[in-house]
């Protein structure tokens, strides 16, 4: 089968950067599959970046970013909403891994029929999809878990500090290095989610130091994913669609059989089959929505890379974190605010460190142009 040459995003390393920066790059390559098998000769070609019946790849790049962002904002904010509200429903709270077993199961149909639709073939090894599959599970599972012991708004801020696991794993397995601007922004992250978490513990009743060390493990997980898949999909040229499919159908097998081992199944489908309309129709969508996020926060992971993703993703945090308090009534204090914006310094802190040498030309050329003054036309006047 001859092989078809196609845009592709790769990373191309600085090596005078001190921590790990990454500059995009598009060049032409042949399309080789790598996996355990090369694709039939009668197999389509994979669609990366199709969205939505939208071909991401045919448009220009700022309108690649545009589309992604607003999909990653728009379905996550669904998803978000739809999570919180289904939360609220009395008892389940003690029944989020089945949750996230039924959540797990639409995930790998639709990533089933979208393989199907479009005739693809796995192109990663499933060597590597066992350990993506265990993080995926990890990085879910205990995320909704968490929110039996957490307010929903502490989640979201916790899970807005992913820098915080990746130094600390960085330094202690890599023995990495890094400069005062990133060391600044992950205690200012660290500032600020003691001072919310002092805050929430003061208003919320239910609040439980539990929900805490869950959602730390989720993201020590999450902090793995966003790389690690990057790495799969660029070596193997894999479509996102693919991803989801085997991360979620594997996570699943791995979630069923700790379900029934600890014999958490039966009472958790028995209490989803009281009121079961109302309670799968929660899931599907909060599925379909989330669904839709992964699809456009993979693509712009293979687009832009792990970085850009990391920051629209917190960004749409923020605004879901904003919804929660403005939609579902809780206990609010000030103290929210102000620690919500020592966190947002140091994320903003922690981009700008990781994009100086675009940032800082940006900034002189934005302050020369104000300090320039148009000069104001001359006008004689001429006595008649």
């Amino acid at each position: 089968m001859n092989a078809t040459t196609y845009p592709r995003v790769t990373l191309s390393r600085d090596p005078s950067a001190k921590a790990r920066d990454f500059s995009l790059e598009m060049k032409p390559e042949e399309a080789t599959p790598q996996g355990d098998s090369p694709p039939p000769d009668g197999a389509k070609k994979s669609i990366d970046g199709r969205l939505l019946g939208v071909k991401v790849d045919e448009l220009a790049r700022h309108n690649q970013f545009l589309f992604c962002t607003a999909g990653i904002v728009f379905f996550y904010m669904i998803y978000g909403y739809v999570q919180e509200a289904q939360f609220r429903i009395p008892g389940m709270k003690r029944h989020a891994l089945f949750l996230t077993l039924v959540q797990f199961v639409l995930y790998s149909v639709f990533g089933f029929l979208e393989m199907k639709l479009y005739s693809q073939v796995r192109r990663i090894p499933l060597s590597t999809y066992s350990f993506l599959a265990f993080l995926t599970l990890a990085t879910m599972a205990l995320s909704n878990y968490s929110l039996g012991f957490l307010n929903y708004p502490t989640q979201v801020i916790f899970k807005s500090c992913k820098l915080i696991p990746v130094m600390i794993g960085s330094v202690i397995i890599v023995g990495r290095r890094y400069g005062p601007i990133d060391i600044s922004a992950v205690m200012l992250m660290c500032m600020g989610l003691a001072w919310f978490t002092l805050a929430d513990s003061s208003v919320y009743p239910e609040f439980n130091y539990t929900g805490i060390v869950l959602i730390m493990l989720a993201l020590c997980a999450d902090a793995l994913i966003g790389n690690y898949q990057e790495k799969a999909m660029k070596q193997h040229d894999a479509d996102n669609t693919e991803v989801v499919l085997y991360s979620y159908s594997i996570g699943l097998g791995y979630l069923f059989v700790g379900l029934v081992a600890t014999g958490e199944f039966l009472p958790s489908a028995r209490y989803f089959s009281q009121d079961a309309e109302w309670k799968y129709m929660h899931v599907f969508l909060f599925s379909v929505s989330g669904y839709l996020g992964i699809k456009f926060v993979l693509t712009s992971i293979k687009l832009f890379g792990a970085l850009v993703a990391v920051t629209v993703t917190t960004l749409r945090k923020a605004l879901t974190m904003t919804l929660s308090f403005l939609v579902f009534s809780k206990p609010f204090t000030l103290q929210y605010v102000w620690s919500g914006l020592v966190i947002l310094i140091g994320i903003a802190l922690n981009v700008y460190g990781k994009n100086r040498a675009h940032i800082d030309p940006w900034l002189q050329q934005t302050w020369l142009r104000m300090r320039k003054r148009p000069q104001q036309p001359s006008v004689e006047v001429q006595s008649v």
